[in-house]
């Protein structure tokens, strides 16, 4: 095994995914930033990802190229026996872990589930990722994010009171199952250091929507009432959330008295701080309206670089509400070299957000084209 440096841990080892969409390549992807080999098994018309746009970057939707760097495309047509049965010899043969999020049954009809597969090979690490779970009544469901926003309640507590169900922009069902599955599979690696015994990890979209939903689920059994809507605000803490300035949106978050008495100073109202109504979190949540309304109009009458500024020395924790072109182009962005250039002259892409002795694991490569390793993983083809 090729010695792996501080920022690919994972070199050496090889991944399979079977997978498709967000969830199952976004679990391989972060393996493959970690130095892992990642072969991509996907049906011979492609992973549908490749085919959501526009805007497209050549022929491969955005949710494919960001998600799929750094691997290697292998399509396997699962009716054919033949294949079937390479792709199960190469996974006994040269797999570290598998990770795979296809329709429940379907890797069972093929005789590649974690069950038979671990049982020819004990030592591999595979990873289930389902939609509501590995048992219950949904079990056999198919689902995608949205739904488990909805379904999990976090659509519930998004958005405004009133309005339409809203869900969060990025895919954090996905993106966060994901993480869950990686989580579990170098846990799985260590025991394995340790034991020589592989794992089968199983996950959920839906328990992760659950998951992320702790705090509002122990608020509720605390209260017994129900969350709402409350927009960008927090129903423990006041003043927190959004506050229009004369040229955007400022987002303030004061977590404790101190920064309350120092909001005050800075939008030029010490008294708040002395005010009955003030004078502790719990006095403030429960006037909501007052200090929200007395907040809203110190904001309205200037910019958000003005505020930012004011409050930034004053130590209030505020930030301005950025576009994405603004956020990419924020000197904190750039100085922390989130967005990675490709070295083949492909798009540059969100990099992996940890580092290692101070080096962000690379873009080594864009998103591969289809069937692009085939020989590797089949041989050549008659």
């Amino acid at each position: 095994m090729p010695e792996p440096s501080a920022a690919q841990p994972l070199k050496g080892l090889v991944a399979v995914e079977l997978g498709t969409s967000v969830a199952a390549p976004t679990g391989s992807m972060i393996l493959a930033e970690l130095g892992a080999e990642v072969f991509k098994i996907e049906p011979p018309k492609g992973d549908d990802a490749r085919h959501w746009g526009p805007p497209f970057h050549n022929g491969d939707g955005m949710n494919f190229v960001a998600l799929n760097r750094n691997k290697r495309s292998v399509t396997v047509d699962y009716n054919d026996a033949g294949q079937r049965e390479t792709l199960r010899r190469f996974i006994i043969e040269r797999a570290d872990f598998v990770i795979q999020n296809l329709r429940a049954g379907v890797v069972e009809k093929f005789g590649l589930d974690s069950e038979t597969l671990t049982k020819a090979k004990p030592s591999l690490i595979y990873c289930n990722l389902a939609a509501f779970g590995r048992k219950g009544p949904r079990a056999d469901k198919p689902g995608y994010d949205p739904l488990m926003q909805a379904f999990g309640g976090i659509m519930s507590i998004t958005g405004h009171d009133g309005d339409a169900p809203v869900r969060v922009g990025p895919a954090i069902i996905d993106k966060g199952s994901a993480m869950w599955l990686v989580i579990g599979a170098l846990s799985a690696l260590h025991r394995r250091n340790l034991t020589g015994e592989g794992c089968i990890i199983d996950g959920s979209l839906y328990e992760t929507a659950l998951h992320w939903m702790a705090v509002p689920t122990a608020q509720y059994l605390a209260s017994k009432k129900v969350p709402r809507r409350m927009g960008s605000e927090n129903i423990a803490l006041a003043p927190y959330g959004g506050f229009q300035a004369s040229d955007g949106w400022l987002v303030l978050a004061v977590g404790n008295e101190g920064h309350f008495a120092r909001l005050a100073v800075a939008l030029k109202h010490p008294e708040w701080a002395s005010d009955p109504r003030f004078l502790t979190n719990a006095d403030r949540v429960n006037n909501r309206p007052a200090i929200k309304a007395l907040v809203s109009e110190a904001i309205k009458g200037n910019t958000r670089a003005h505020w930012q500024a004011v409050l930034d020395e004053a130590g209030v924790p505020c930030a301005p509400v950025l576009s994405i072109d603004e956020a990419i182009a924020d000197p904190q962005s750039k100085s922390l070299g989130m967005l990675q250039d490709a070295p083949d002259g492909g798009l540059s892409l969100m990099g992996l957000p940890i580092s290692f002795n101070g080096e962000r694991p690379p873009l080594r490569t864009s998103a591969p084209k289809l069937g692009e390793a085939n020989e590797t993983v089949l041989g050549k083809r008659k």
